[in-house]
């Protein structure tokens, strides 16, 4: 009886080990779901660090965003600190050089785990952050056509995985929010010197130079590509993590629509039907991204079988 009773006590325990594990998967599925959601959404840098800091902080104990510009790190937002370090890390600035595990990051544009010493993050971080003296850092950078504008900060019990994912997107959406700056204007032609001579005089002035094709987009036009673009880098960084294993066999064996036929159509259909019937001047931007991103600028990657550009 004793051993029965054992068996069945051991099958009901399996059973709401199981029970326990399922809902908690899909706990975090929907939690990564909805970060991913309001990180697509965010309509300006401002917003887009707020919130993709939002996303980090229930998979770490703390987090802070940095601005990286003119060789240093500037604090945009911190969370897990202290309320007076908080609201004063708008005004936070540090050389690179004074945190050689920062500047690894934004060198590598790889994610960087650091021991949280002096020598790795600086004696300032681990007085704002309270490290403690065996305690690790994650520096996860955003890389936005091979600069690194931001880098998302975490430490305490932090799960990388996600973190990584969520810079990656956020990544894509921080890069779509950039609009093309116009080229500057033409100097004015010098007026020609009026000859008396009659043949001189009739010589037709040179032609104007022509507008860009994107000063010649309309207003309307532009904003679809630009929402095009954030699209297809959202949806090639979501292959990058998502499918991380079959994105690096796809590039040994030289075929990664291959290994990733059925996300790529699908995203090739979506983007199709969402954007192309809507601008006549539609660029396949899902192609430019899976030759950027997904195969090094190499499109020889993408194999054989590979359609082309939606052109």
């Amino acid at each position: 009886m004793l051993e029965g009773q054992l068996s069945q006590l051991s099958t009901e325990v399996e059973r709401l080990f199981d029970e326990a594990r399922a809902r908690a998967r899909r706990e975090l599925a929907d939690q990564l779901n909805q970060s991913v959601r309001r990180i697509r959404q965010a309509d300006s840098h401002e917003e887009l660090a707020a919130t993709l800091l939002d996303a980090a902080m229930p998979f770490a104990s703390g987090a802070a965003i940095f601005r990286i510009a003119d060789a240093a790190a500037h604090g945009e937002k911190i969370r897990g600190t202290a309320g007076d370090d908080a609201d004063s890390f708008s005004s936070f600035e540090m050389p690179l050089s004074a945190a050689p595990a920062l500047a690894g990051a934004v060198e590598t544009r790889d994610p960087v785990i650091a021991v949280t010493t002096e020598s790795e993050v600086s004696a300032r971080l681990i007085s704002l952050a309270a490290h403690s003296p065996d305690g690790r850092a994650y520096i996860y950078p955003l890389v936005v056509k091979e600069q690194v504008p931001v880098l998302l900060y975490c430490w305490g019990a932090v799960q990388g995985a996600v973190l990584e994912m969520l810079a990656q997107v956020a990544a894509g959406v921080w890069d779509s929010l950039v609009v093309p700056e116009a080229p500057p204007p033409e100097l004015p032609q010098p007026e020609p010197i009026q000859l008396v001579n009659i043949a001189a005089a009739s010589t037709p002035a040179p032609a104007p130079p022509p507008a860009s094709s994107w000063d010649a987009l309309a207003v309307e036009d532009q904003a679809i590509h630009l929402r095009a673009q954030r699209f297809a880098r959202v949806q090639v960084a979501e292959m990058r993590l998502n499918d991380a294993a079959a994105v690096q066999s796809g590039r040994m064996r030289r075929n990664l629509y291959g290994a990733l036929r059925s996300r790529i159509d699908g995203a090739r259909v979506t983007f199709r039907q969402t954007f192309f019937a809507q601008c006549s001047s539609m660029v396949d931007y899902i192609h430019v991204e899976l030759v950027r991103t997904l195969a090094h600028d190499d499109a020889d990657l993408l194999g054989k079988d590979y359609p082309g550009p939606l052109v």
